[in-house]
């Protein structure tokens, strides 16, 4: 039976790479974007080419009703959820908390945190055994600044992803006994476009030098991983905090 996953933040990156190689894995695949649909496009078309169905869908994630509409129209489209690639996430520019404002913080926050936790709540809705549903996989994408806290660059997206990696524990010993895992990938200098938008686009390129391998790592090495921990393959893990950062 073909597995069905909805990715967040599916329309370039992680997401995308993630998208792609369950394209040919079979999968169908909800792409969600928030605002750029032809990136999104681009994705299913990636997905349709490598031997999957895709469907782009539009969505922000800090939003209740529009987080409910994506997983409704993931439903709807294929029949059934299976997992949730919980990717969505923002970045922004490089500055030390003194100098942030409340209009970053909180749009940080809702994004990276209320948003992860709903998308995982309608994940948890839909596929628990107790709900109805038949059980699934939750892979929460965190990152490795929830450890280095990201000083004078991003702490508060650091401290999002921390919020991540909590509700990661908590929520795999909520729902393992409702046939549904949960883990989270924390990937850590990778060569991205999210880099740019925080006003660094060389910053993987330069402090992915300075990692034990040596060099950045790729949206591609990041999407295999998440892409095991989906699968069969992985059956026993659960709660699980996988760093894919070069040593870092």
């Amino acid at each position: 039976m073909t597995q069905t996953v909805l990715i967040t933040g599916g329309s370039r990156g992680i997401g995308r790479a993630t998208a792609r190689l369950l394209g040919e894995r079979g999968w169908s695949v909800g792409v969600n974007y928030a605002q750029n649909r032809r990136a999104a496009e681009e994705t299913v078309a990636e997905v349709e080419r490598a031997g999957g169905r895709a469907l782009p869908i539009a969505g922000d994630v800090a939003n209740e009703a529009d987080v409910i509409a994506m997983f409704d129209a993931v439903v709807r489209e294929f029949g059934r959820l299976d997992a949730l690639v919980n990717n969505a996430g923002i970045v922004a520019p490089s500055m030390p908390l003194a100098d942030m404002d409340l209009t970053r913080l909180t749009r940080m926050f809702n994004v990276n945190v209320l948003g992860a936790y709903l998308c995982a709540r309608e994940a948890a809705r839909r596929m628990s055994t107790d709900r109805g549903g038949a059980g699934g996989v939750i892979v929460n994408v965190s990152s490795a600044a929830a450890r280095l806290g990201s000083p004078n660059e991003y702490v508060d997206y650091a401290g999002s992803k921390g919020a991540v990696d909590t509700m990661t524990l908590g929520l795999a010993k909520e729902l393992g006994p409702r046939g549904v895992r949960v883990n989270a990938v924390r990937p850590g200098l990778i060569d991205t476009e999210i880099h740019a938008s925080g006003g660094k686009p060389e910053r993987a390129a330069q402090l992915g030098a300075t990692t034990p391998l040596g060099r950045p790592g790729s949206a591609d090495e990041v999407a295999q991983t998440i892409v095991w921990l989906l699968s069969d393959a992985a059956s026993y893990v659960t709660g699980a905090l996988l760093d894919v950062a070069g040593g870092r």
